[in-house]
Order: structure tokens, then sequence, then C-alpha cells
């Protein structure tokens, strides 16, 4: 019995690992805050400044929008993340079917995002972003061969980030924000009771602050750098955890989302092309394990008991882009792009079910339309191709017996198309 409860415990824990991501950046960190970077594969982001969704990527890029704009985009997004059982899979129980391979774990989800940047004076800008930073679902068939691991997990984040920019001459300028951001995380899977599956559901939640900080230097009359860093933000989960016919408890989690730092480069080459560049590095590493602390009892584990952690060893990732813009005419502009996100998955022994990523090349291309002087319509469309033979080779969770949760093992094929629309309005 006790043991079982320490399975239990270690089920949690695995939730907070996420899902799989199949968008913009690496692991299930969204980039896709605008249409209009989407068109370049969000390549030099923090420095093309183009309208109000820089606060997003680069707030010292406010100071290149004259009056007051605002900006909103709705992004949508379908991963496809479709398992091959490879034959060494293993149910928990001898007494349990073994399963199928899931189905496609991915569906279609929006991401939506808005933006309102107001100079204040010749060199002060105000403005605030409201996004979703971070965000993941994935969801097997019931008779999923991981079901034991992973069946169904939801996470998301909502940031609210008021932000201030200065132009220090017309060389530089900075700025910087602070972010308050809700993380909430839902699971559902099954528990293996040996002769039964039994139904389970997570669901923790929290809030916490972070910062951005940016600059911009124009570096000729065609050429603009921009910096940008957005820090780490530290979580203390609380929530409940429920076993069907045993109860239910409540537990906290400690998860540290990471922080980044992006050069991003913007060079207008002629009167028609502007071509874009990036390089974006994320301390993805501040994620290798995942605690879980029960504050109350459940079943025979009382409150207090420290679990097992989830063993993810996530690595450091990087990102690098390149872009194009192409002014057709007074009014219309094409674009393209293309980029390489590395996974943060640093090998098959830590690719869970939950989050079968791998590095990932994005082809991208899109359009503005100005549709009069104060109205912009941007579009933009993007196609995710993932290192092929992306293995799974699931060890158990450490502290639990061979077998106990299960074992997946196989290789996954994903991949992922989003489309964006925004509008920008300046008045």
């Amino acid at each position: 019995m006790k043991k079982s409860h320490r399975i239990i415990q270690l089920y949690v824990a695995a939730a907070m690992a996420g899902g799989p991501a199949e968008a913009g950046a690496s692991g299930f960190a969204l980039i896709e805050q605008n249409a209009s970077g989407m068109g370049n594969a969000y390549a030099g982001q923090a420095a093309a400044a183009e309208n109000a969704s820089t606060i997003f990527f680069n707030p010292a890029g406010m100071t290149r929008l004259p009056g007051k704009q605002i900006s909103g985009a709705v992004s949508a997004i379908r991963p496809v993340a479709e398992f091959t059982d490879d034959g060494g899979s293993r149910s928990p129980s001898p007494f349990l079917p073994l399963g199928n391979n899931g189905g496609d774990a991915g569906d279609w989800n929006l991401i939506p995002s808005g933006y309102f940047s107001w100079q204040l004076t010749p060199k002060f800008w105000a403005g605030v972003g409201v996004t979703v930073p971070f965000g993941l679902e994935t969801d097997y068939d019931p008779n999923f061969i991981g079901r034991f691991q992973s069946q169904k997990v939801k996470l998301i984040t909502y940031d609210v980030n008021p932000s201030v920019a200065y132009q220090i001459n017309d060389f530089v300028s900075v700025g910087g924000g602070i972010s308050f951001q809700h993380l909430k995380v839902n699971l559902d899977r099954s528990f293996s009771a040996v002769l039964a599956p039994l139904a389970q559901s997570v669901s923790l939640d929290d809030s916490a602050w972070g910062w951005n900080l940016g600059a911009m230097f124009n570096l000729g009359p065609q050429t603009r750098l921009g910096l940008a860093y957005r820090s780490a933000i530290d979580y203390e989960l609380a929530g409940r955890v429920t076993l069907a016919t045993v109860g239910s408890a409540t537990a906290t989690a400690s998860l540290s989302l990471p922080d980044s730092l992006s050069a991003a480069i913007s060079h207008q080459l002629t009167d028609k092309w502007q071509l874009l560049g990036d390089l974006t590095w994320t301390r993805w590493s501040k994620i290798q394990n995942v605690p879980l602390v029960l504050t109350s009892g459940l079943g025979a584990a009382p409150a207090g008991t420290v679990s097992d952690t989830l063993d993810l060893q996530f690595r450091d990732a990087y990102r690098a882009g390149l872009g194009a813009n192409f002014r057709w005419t007074d009014n219309l502009m094409l674009k393209l792009g293309v980029s390489y996100d590395r996974t943060p998955v640093p090998d098959a022994i830590h690719r869970p079910a939950f989050l079968p990523d791998n590095n990932r090349i994005a082809i991208a291309f899109g359009a503005k339309h100005q549709l009069s002087k104060a109205g912009a319509l941007d579009v933009g469309y993007t196609h995710l191709f993932l290192s092929d033979g992306g293995t799974l080779r699931n060890k158990d969770v450490p502290g639990v017996n061979a077998g106990e949760q299960g074992i997946v093992s196989g290789s996954y094929k994903v991949r992922a198309n989003m489309v964006s629309v925004q509008y920008t309005h300046s008045f």
C-alpha cells in the first residue's frame, strides 16, 4: 500500500513537466505573440519594432512608434504528434492491456495577444502587453499505451506586462517592464491499481512576478541592433490531486520557467528589401528535476511527504532566424523567413511521452497590408518540421521499481501548422 501511494506522488510530479508544444520556440515556450513576425519566422523581432507588439520582444522598440497604437493578434496552432510503439512498451501490470499508439495527440489551439503603446513625451513611452508566453496541450486516446504516464495534459500561462521606454538620443533607446504571470496545469491519466486502472486528475496553479529589459541601437541610417532579456519566473504551484475511489489531497510543486536573451538585427538593404536576423538563448537548464510535496494526507502518505523528483535534465536551447521583407507596393509588404530551434530535451531517455520534443526548422511567409493611414492588417503562416526519429526510451521514474508506471518505447513523428492574423491601429 505504501508503494502505491509513492507512485501517486510521482505521477503528480510528472504532470509538472508538461506536454508537447510543437510550436514557435523550443520546449513549451510560445513565440507566437504577433502575426507581423510570423511571416518572418520571428526572425529579428527584437529589432523590427513594426508595431506595439514590440512590447513583448523588446520594449525599447516603442520609441519607434509615434503617438498611440493598439494592436491585437490571434494565432491558431495545429500540432500533430503521432507515436509508434517499437515493441518495447510495457503496461505497469500483467493484468492490464497494453493499449494502442494513442492516435494524434495534437489539436487546434488559439493564442491571443494584445498591446497598447503611448508616446507620453517626445522621449518617453509607456505601454502594456497581454500575452500567453508558455503553453501546451496534448490529448491521447483513452487506451494509449502510455496512458499511465500521460493521457491529457494542459499547461498555460497568462502574462500582463506593463512597460516603459526612453529615447536617450538618436542612436540609443532603452526599455523595460514587469510581468504578472499566472500558470495553470491540468493533468488526466490512468493509475495502475494492479487489477484495474483508476482515473487520476491533477490541478495546480500559481501567480508570480518577472521582468524584462531591452535596448535598441541605430548603427547607421539603415541598420538597427536590438538586445532583449526576459527574466526567469519562479512558481510555487498549489492545488489538488484526485484518485478515483481513494480520495484527494492538496499538493505543491516548485517550477521555474526559463529566462531568455535575444540579439537581433534589422537592415534596410534597398528601398524594396529589408533583412532581419536574430539569435536567442533560453536557459531551459533551470528545469532539471521537479519535486512534489503533499500538504495533506492521501491514503497512507502523510502530509509533508516529499516525493521523488521527475528527472528531466533539460539543457539550454538556442534559436536562430533569418527573414526578409519585400515592399511590393506602397501599401503591401511580402514577408518570408526561416528559423532553427534546438530542443531542451537532451536524449531519448529524457524524452517522456508528455514532451516528445525535438530539434525543429520553421519555414514561414506572410504579408502586411496598409488598409489606411491609421490601420494595418498582418497575416502569417508557418510550417514546423521536427527532426524525424524522435525516439523515446522511457526509463522509470526514479524511486519506482521497473514497470510500475509502465514503459513507453518507440518513435514520434511531429509537425505543426500555424496561422496568425493581426490588426494594428495608430491614432
